[in-house]
Order: structure tokens, then C-alpha cells, then sequence
């Protein structure tokens, strides 16, 4: 049985001039960036030389990039660090309520320490209402923190409305892009945020590394406290290895063409799937402001677990999950009010680069043959 993975949103494999890239300073160029020698030199240029290419990808100085582990601590240096940094100014925080939980966490953690947090709702397509963030706002809030593109249904959030909002007000907008980043434009004066999270793995880098952009006079409170690497903004011997990984991956997605190929995947796959199945199957997510790679649908009636069961051997996620023996609807696609019975059966089918028609019409095909066929037999 092939193998045929669609679950890109979870974690991509790293590209091979990505690997290309970072093989030099496996066994050379070894040198602390920080030192004044010629062990030092190589990897001090590696890393900057890879810093101008993440700032290139989205637009900012090379300067205003700043290199974390990946983007589970840069959305905590961004969250964690406003807080502290303008605490005396207020307390208040704005997010939604289908942020991964690398925004989640840090915004309940912080409200043990005082803050307030407002968790803005969705609309049935997921999208959060910019109006709903202007109402949420008061004199105390310092940081609106709302994702790009949301991980499981690929929707796309209206930030530049929302930035335009929290300027009127003088507030700090930070958005998660680990999904975004590499799929679709993110230039960060164009979404017009103050911080923009990135995560490696999710855009054919390595794991192990990501990076924040922070727009010049943004004051944070560094996480991890020691010497002045990183502008002072994040202590830890940097590594030339890991950044020349995510600069190469951001140099590669600077062309677009591979994810129009992917898009127009995704869409013959969900054509297929409905000229299959009919009615049975149900889009989650926005039509229109969608990431390009991204295709969650419902079974109705069915377990998304099941779903994945008859798809030996394709890697693909569900919307639901299985605690203490009970199934659970994913929170965003309760969130968005849709009904149990359509939330359950759902598939999140996240394509990429290496993504093929073959592969698409393969799992159509074993869709057919594992779900629709036992239902005739068994209705003959």
C-alpha cells in the first residue's frame, strides 16, 4: 500500500536544497557567532546573510528579525513579552477563541498573573469580525494578538482590517503566521503588524527553529535572560546551522509558483470528492480566504477517525480527538458552530509541494471504494 502524505499543516519535510544549505555547517564553520575570530567569521555571516533572507521573505529590515526555537516561543516572546514590557501601561489582551494553543496558553498563563484577556469569537466560516475587536478594545489594552490563517480549516483573517483598528488606538498587533508564512504573502507593512510569528518546520525547514519579527521601537521583555544576543531580545549562543536552514526555506518560498500548483490540487481534490460524494461531504472554512494547501472537510455521519482507518496508509488529520476514551469536536469547529454530526467526521487534508494528481485520485479513489461501497452493500 503506497504512502501518501497530506498533512503538511502538521509538519513539512525539510526541502533538499534546504538540506543542501545546512550541510556545510554540520562539520565546518562551527564557530560562536558571537566571537571575534576566524572560527567565528563564517558562521557570524551564515547567520546574517540567513536573517536578510527571512526579513526578505516578509518585508522587514534584517534587523527587526529575531531568531527563536520556532514559533510556539516566538508567539510567548511576542505575548509574554508585551505584557511585561507595558504592564504599567495595561493589563488587557485581545485573541481569539481558535488560536493554536501556543497563543492560548500564554494568554491563560498571564492571566494568572493579572491580565485580562477578551477571546473574540468566529464567525461559521471562522473568520473573527474586525468590528468585534474594535468593541473588545479599552484604555488598558496593550496587544491584539489574532493568527493569520488558522491551522485546522485554513482560514484567512482579515488582519490588515484589524491592524488598522488597533493603530487608531495606538495598540500592539501581533499575528501567528506559522501557517501562512511560505503560502501566501505576509509582508508585514502590507498586514501592518508590530510582531509575526514563523515557524521552520512548517515551511520546509528543520524543526528546532523559527523566528519573531519585532518592528523597530517595539519594546519586549525577553523570556530568556543572559547575554546580548539577539539584540538583547533573546540570550542563547545562536545557531548558524538551524538559521541558514529557515533563510534558505524563506529564499524558496519567495517564488509563489509551487503553491498555485498546490491550490489548484486542492481545489480538483475537493471537486472530486463532492462529485463522489454528494452532500455527504461538507467544506469547513472559508471558500474564498482559505490558505491555499488547505482542504477540511466533513463525512457526515461518519468518525474523521474512521475516515483515516479506511485511508491506509495516508497521513492526514482529523477534527476530533479522543480523550480519556471519548470523542471530542475540535474547539474550532465548535467555535464555529458547526453541528456535531458534521464536526466529527472531519478530515483535514493539508497538501504540499511533492503533493501529485496521482496521489489526490488515489485517495478519492480509495474513499469510494472503503466508504461509499460497504454503504450500497449494505443498504442492498
Amino acid at each position: 500500500m503506497a504512502q501518501i502524505y497530506l498533512d503538511y499543516n502538521a509538519s513539512t519535510p525539510i526541502d533538499p536544497a534546504v538540506a543542501a544549505a545546512m550541510q556545510p555547517f554540520l562539520n565546518e564553520a562551527f564557530g560562536n557567532p558571537s566571537s571575534d575570530h576566524w572560527a567565528s567569521t563564517p558562521a557570524k555571516a551564515a547567520l546574517e546573510h540567513a536573517r536578510g533572507q527571512v526579513a526578505a521573505l516578509i518585508g522587514s529590515a534584517p534587523d527587526e528579525i529575531v531568531f527563536t526555537s520556532g514559533g510556539s516561543e516566538a508567539n510567548n516572546l511576542a505575548i509574554k513579552g508585551t505584557f511585561f514590557a507595558l504592564r504599567e501601561r495595561g493589563e488587557h489582551i485581545i485573541t481569539s477563541v481558535v488560536e493554536h494553543p501556543a497563543v492560548l496558553a500564554p494568554c491563560r498563563f498571564l492571566e494568572r498573573l493579572g491580565a485580562t484577556v477578551t477571546y473574540l469569537p468566529v464567525d461559521p466560516t471562522c473568520r473573527v469580525d474586525p468590528e468585534d475587536v474594535r468593541r473588545a478594545i479599552t484604555s488598558r489594552t496593550v496587544l491584539i494578538s489574532v493568527m493569520h490563517a488558522n491551522n485546522e480549516v485554513g482560514t484567512i483573517q482579515p488582519i490588515e482590517e484589524i491592524s488598522a483598528i488597533a493603530r487608531e488606538h495606538g495598540i500592539r498587533v501581533h499575528t501567528d503566521a506559522a501557517q501562512s508564512v511560505g503560502k501566501i504573502p505576509t509582508r508585514v507593512d502590507a498586514l501592518g503588524v508590530d510582531l509575526l510569528t514563523i515557524a521552520g518546520h512548517k515551511l520546509y525547514a528543520p524543526k528546532g527553529v523559527g523566528a519573531l519579527y519585532v518592528r523597530r521601537g517595539v519594546e519586549l521583555e525577553p523570556l530568556i535572560h543572559g547575554a546580548g544576543h539577539e539584540q538583547g531580545r533573546r540570550a542563547g549562543t545562536e545557531s548558524a546551522l538551524l538559521a541558514v536552514g529557515l533563510g534558505a526555506a524563506c529564499g524558496l518560498a519567495q517564488d509563489h509558483a509551487p503553491m498555485e500548483r498546490v491550490q489548484a490540487l486542492r481545489d480538483r481534490f475537493l471537486r472530486a470528492l463532492q462529485n463522489r460524494f454528494g452532500d455527504r461531504v461538507v467544506l469547513n472554512g472559508h471558500l474564498e480566504h482559505r490558505l491555499p494547501n488547505t482542504l477540511n472537510v466533513s463525512f457526515v455521519g461518519m468518525f474523521g477517525a474512521d475516515v483515516l482507518t479506511a485511508l491506509e496508509g495516508v497521513a492526514a488529520s482529523t477534527g476530533s480527538a479522543c480523550h480519556t476514551g471519548r470523542i471530542e469536536l475540535s474547539p474550532v469547529l465548535a467555535a464555529m458552530g458547526v453541528p456535531e454530526k458534521v464536526g466529527m467526521g472531519a478530515v483535514r487534508f493539508s497538501l504540499g509541494r511533492a503533493t501529485t494528481e496521482a496521489e489526490i485520485d488515489t485517495v478519492v479513489d480509495r474513499l469510494e471504494a472503503r466508504l461509499i461501497a460497504p454503504v450500497r452493500s449494505n443498504s442492498a
